[in-house]
């Protein structure tokens, strides 16, 4: 089952961030990848998505963490819940591994 990504507007500015600086375009390149997988298949292995649970969706939604990058210092990750409506995926941030 496909999905319809949304980002909240700080996922939309760290992707922004991530296009605009040249020195990231590995990172940027693994990012978009991760995206394409969860806009395809969220339970793809490759994305080794599993819940995130010190974090909450805005409703109380489960959020979840797929992983952009691994054994990389500072890698990449996406955390995201399912959206507001069936067949969509909120990402919500884009950012280094906390």
């Amino acid at each position: 089952m496909g999905y319809q990504l949304l980002f909240s507007d700080k996922a939309l500015a760290q992707l922004r961030d991530l296009e605009r600086d040249r020195g990231l375009t590995k990172r940027l390149k693994a990012v978009r990848k991760t995206l394409w997988y969860l806009e395809s298949n969220s339970r793809h292995p490759g994305l080794r998505t599993h819940e995130y649970k010190s974090l909450v969706g805005p409703s109380g939604e489960k959020m979840f963490e797929a992983y952009a990058e691994q054994g990389t210092p500072a890698a990449y990750r996406i955390f995201w819940y399912y959206g507001r409506e069936k067949g969509q995926i909120t990402v919500v941030a884009i950012t280094r591994h906390p």
